[in-house]
């Protein structure tokens, strides 16, 4: 596997600095989402069961910032592109097909990993007594 000249590395890094710190953000927002439900939640003493709402957003945060630590974009790899300028947004298409097929499982693999992560999240709300 081997990187091309603008850092594009298929199923490894898909976007560059600043995609990374837009994933960061989203990840935070998405944590602090998290928290806040979860707080609301206690808050309110809500039964167990809705506090696994928590989830929702832990899972944004998860996202975000599996992609930010990857510096690979979930979208981006399903989608046959990537960015590695210095735009948010603006991509290239991914034009093998074998660098197409690892983007989409190194894509499939985070989304795994955030869904474990933010199921994680929802049973620790679930679990901890309000």
């Amino acid at each position: 596997m081997t990187a091309s000249t603008d850092g594009y590395v298929p199923g490894v890094c898909n976007i560059g600095r600043a995609e990374v710190r837009w994933r960061k953000l989203m990840a935070w927002i998405g944590f602090a989402c998290a928290l806040g439900l979860w707080g609301f939640f206690a808050y309110m003493k809500t039964p167990p069961q809705t506090r696994l709402w928590v989830a929702g957003p832990a899972l944004l945060g998860a996202i975000g910032f599996l992609q930010a630590a990857r510096g690979f974009c979930v979208k981006y790899g399903l989608g046959g592109v990537f960015n590695v300028g210095p735009e948010v947004g603006r991509t290239e298409a991914v034009v093998q097909a074998e660098a197409r097929a690892r983007d989409r499982r190194a894509s499939l693999v985070i989304i795994a990993q955030a869904i474990l992560i933010a199921g994680l999240a929802g049973l620790a709300a679930y679990a901890v007594p309000v």
